[in-house]
C-alpha cells in the first residue's frame, strides 16, 4: 500500500525556502569568496579591492550568485530572484555612509550588513508569501506548465 504524502504546511514551506537559501549562500561564501581572495591577494593593502565597502559587496555577491541559481532551479521567477538579490545587498548599502563617516569600522559593516541581509531577506519573503509559502514542486510545476502553454501558443498552426 502506498502512502500519500501530506502537503507541507505553509509555515514549514516558508521556513524550508529560507533555510535552503541560507545553505546556498553559505556554500557560495565558502567556495567563491576564497577565490576572490586568491585573485586579489597579491594586491597592496591600500588597493581599492581591499576596501571594506568593496569587500562587503564581493562577499554579498558570492552569496547572491548561488542563492539566485538555487531559486531559479527551484522554479522561482526572475522578479522574485531580483527582489531577493536586492534585499541581500540593501543592508550593506544602507551601512556604507556610516562606514565612510567612521561611525562603524569594517568589522561592524560585515556584522551588521549580514544581520540586515537576513532581516531584509525575511521581509522580502513576507511581502510575497504566495512565492515562498508553497512547496517548490508547486512552483516548478506551475513554471513548467506556463512555459509549455506559452510555447504552444506561439507555435504556428
Amino acid at each position: 500500500m502506498t502512502k500519500t504524502r501530506r502537503p507541507r504546511s505553509r509555515v514549514r514551506s516558508f521556513a524550508v525556502h529560507y533555510v535552503q537559501m541560507l545553505i546556498a549562500m553559505a556554500v557560495g561564501m565558502m567556495v567563491l569568496y576564497p577565490l576572490w581572495h586568491l585573485a586579489v591577494g597579491d594586491q597592496p593593502a591600500s588597493a581599492w579591492v581591499h576596501r571594506a565597502d568593496v569587500d562587503s559587496l564581493v562577499m554579498a555577491t558570492t552569496m547572491v550568485v548561488p542563492m539566485a541559481a538555487w531559486m531559479r532551479f527551484r522554479g522561482h521567477g526572475s522578479r522574485a530572484v531580483v527582489e531577493m538579490s536586492a534585499a541581500m545587498y540593501a543592508g550593506f548599502a544602507l551601512l556604507f555612509p556610516f562606514l565612510w563617516l567612521g561611525v562603524i569600522d569594517a568589522d561592524g559593516l560585515m556584522l551588521l550588513g549580514h544581520v540586515l541581509m537576513l532581516l531584509f531577506m525575511l521581509v522580502a519573503m513576507i511581502a510575497r508569501p504566495e512565492e515562498y509559502a508553497v512547496s517548490h514542486a508547486h512552483l516548478a510545476h506551475a513554471n513548467t506548465h506556463t512555459a509549455t502553454a506559452t510555447a504552444t501558443e506561439q507555435e504556428p498552426a
